[in-house]
């Protein structure tokens, strides 16, 4: 057991798992940035604030980029979890 854990937590998995997380945060941070368009040009004649028919074409896509951005992740935390049970039973 104490073997396979070393093996699971080595410093080749360990920084990977920092470079996937700082690449992450950095789309985060990227798609932030690119909402932040809506927020500087948002206009009220065009419809309530967040909503879709506020938006132009571009901000809907960044829009739904975050939501995508949030399923890939959930996939990810998910299949890393099931890799480490599935070490972790072996």
């Amino acid at each position: 057991m104490l073997k396979m854990t070393k093996k699971i937590f080595s410093l080749k998995n360990i920084l990977l798992g920092v470079g996937f997380i700082i690449i992450d945060l950095s789309v985060y941070v990227f798609l932030g940035l690119l909402l932040m368009n809506y927020d500087d040009f948002y206009d009220e004649s065009k419809g309530p604030y967040w909503s879709l028919e506020s938006m132009t074409t571009f901000q809907k896509l960044n829009y739904l980029g975050v939501y995508v951005w949030h399923i890939v992740n959930i996939l990810i935390i998910g299949y890393v979890i099931y890799r480490v049970i599935k070490a972790l039973r072996k």
